[in-house]
């Protein structure tokens, strides 16, 4: 355990301690290659990708790791499908191509196959069934293209009745025909996702500063403030990367964003007997919109997802509104034999997602499907638009730019590196130590259960767990703990059973939470 939590640190575990000696080293010398703002999965991306590449690289995030959009995604690596059907054949394939690294090289501890069942209730649903089928088939065409193999995600079919009730137990039986099956990527969560790519670019030299704020910023200078003394310091770099996603318009005026949100309601898997798949109901009167259910951790269900204009305020936590809920749930009761109501619904959670549009607000619906690079006067880049699954490439080519100004440089190492705790997805059985944790830490999972026991916490995330968000990913509070490292904030009676656990973790670990 030394070489992770000992004298001599692993270099990718982040901790109050390293946070303190590395704003240190930079007020000595704040000279730098790189300096990303924003520490979400596009901001640790860049971080990555700088920092693989040899540059001096410094992220500096204002609250927390995956504090924004990156921790209120539907958790899932998508395979493009949607752009396919549209014929943005490109972006599919960007999609595919990413998902590939991400469940084969990248992650396959946090990643899965994750099977989606369609159920086909009446007899118009047998065409609707036929049309998705047949999108299956094709999302399947590129699977093979971008060499997937079928043992990660399988190949597409239809399903008969009894298998579709065996797969989704709560569907309703009564006029069920049989369904539309097949398969897409899963992560674990979201928010782990980042932590690992940020640990990883740690792992590589850069500094991943939490709870540091951009006061100020240009294409080769940034103020910052540490906002747990109010001690400012200022940065000068080669480059500087604006990845804040939707509030990326108020670190650089020249971007133009119309966000949208995405919401998604919280229920006890039990409730839909316990299904691990996800099951899809059609949007009524669209023919490529779909709500669904995701499996979640700690015996829960996310069902999601809502796609409305968010209005111009960007909160930093957005919450559902009644319509929103209203709408997923009578969507997903369509295929349901026991209704879901509101008193099922033991949480919420939205995000909003950064479309990028023109000066004057009109839509640039190509761009906002597409991540982009904007460039401000003083020469910061801005790196907007996108989505989760393909963040490796945005930071690909965000870096590609600032080594092209730099005029030499290394090409991206990132298409074959794996992050902290990947192991083959044929050999995750080899790791010692319990499922649970293999699931969320990969070949790091031995340490973690080699850590002292202690109080748990809500859902059995055990003492073990609370420590290492402390000690090793970098949690400097108890809601980085829990609404971040655990997500068991996520639910209020969860937060609530969990929060002297958490307290009893930062004492175990020598830190005072902020």
């Amino acid at each position: 355990m030394t070489r992770i939590l000992g004298r001599t640190p692993h270099p990718s575990a982040l901790s109050a301690r390293r946070r303190s000696r590395e704003l240190e080293v930079l007020g000595d010398d704040p000279h730098v290659d790189v300096v990303v703002i924003g520490g979400g999965i596009t901001g640790a991306g860049l971080a990555l990708d700088a920092a693989s590449r040899g540059l001096r690289t410094v992220l500096v995030e204002a609250h927390d790791l995956a504090f924004g959009t990156s921790r209120w995604s539907s958790k899932l690596v998508h395979g493009g499908l949607r752009y396919l059907a549209s014929g943005q054949v490109g972006i599919a394939y960007e999609s595919a191509y990413e998902r590939q690294l991400l469940m084969t090289r990248i992650a396959p501890h946090l990643t899965r196959p994750l099977a989606q069942v369609m159920p086909l209730h009446d007899p118009g649903a047998l065409a609707r069934g036929a049309y998705v089928g047949a999108g299956y088939a094709l999302g399947d065409g590129l699977r093979r293209v971008v060499r997937t193999p079928g043992r990660v995600l399988a190949a597409p079919g239809a399903l008969s009745p009894s298998s579709v009730a065996a797969l989704a137990p709560a569907v309703r039986r009564e006029g069920l025909r049989g369904g539309v099956h097949g398969w897409d990527g899963q992560l674990f969560d979201d928010a782990r996702l980042v932590v690992a790519v940020a640990r990883t670019a740690a792992g590589y030299g850069a500094s991943v500063l939490t709870r540091v704020r951009a006061v100020s910023a240009t294409g080769d200078r940034v103020v910052v403030r540490d906002e747990l003394t109010g001690d400012e310091l200022e940065l000068h770099a080669g480059a500087v990367v604006n990845a804040t996603g939707v509030w990326a318009g108020q670190v650089d005026p020249h971007v133009h964003l119309r966000p949208s949100r995405g919401t998604h309601l919280v229920v006890e898997t039990a409730r839909l007997g316990w299904s691990d798949v996800s099951l899809t109901a059609p949007l009524p009167g669209s023919s490529s919109r779909f709500v669904f259910t995701v499996p979640a951790p700690h015996g829960r269900t996310y069902i999601g997802l809502t796609d409305v204009p968010a209005g111009e305020e960007v909160p930093d936590v957005p919450r559902a509104t009644d319509a929103e809920i209203d709408q997923l749930l009578g969507v997903i009761n369509g295929v349901l034999a026991s209704p879901l109501s509101r008193d099922d619904v033991v949480a919420t959670f939205a995000g909003l997602r950064p479309l990028l549009t023109g000066p004057e607000g009109e839509e640039t619906s190509d761009l906002s499907r597409k991540h982009a690079i904007v460039e401000s006067e003083s020469g910061m880049l801005s790196v907007v638009g996108g989505k989760l699954t393909t963040y490796r490439r945005m930071a690909e080519d965000g870096i590609d730019e600032v080594v092209r100004r730099r005029g030499f440089g290394p090409m991206s190492r990132t298409r074959d590196l794996p992050l902290v705790g990947a192991w083959p997805r044929a050999r995750l059985g080899e790791i010692a130590g319990p499922a649970r944790y293999v699931r969320r830490y990969g070949a790091e999972a031995p340490y973690v259960s080699r850590l002292p026991s202690g109080p748990g916490a809500a859902r059995e995330v055990t003492a073990q767990e609370l420590h290492w968000g402390v000690a090793v990913e970098g949690a400097l509070t108890i809601d980085d703990l829990l609404d971040r490292r655990t997500r068991l904030g996520l639910v209020a009676e969860d937060r609530e059973a969990s929060m002297d656990a958490a307290a009893s973790a930062f004492e175990r670990a020598g830190v005072t939470p902020t």
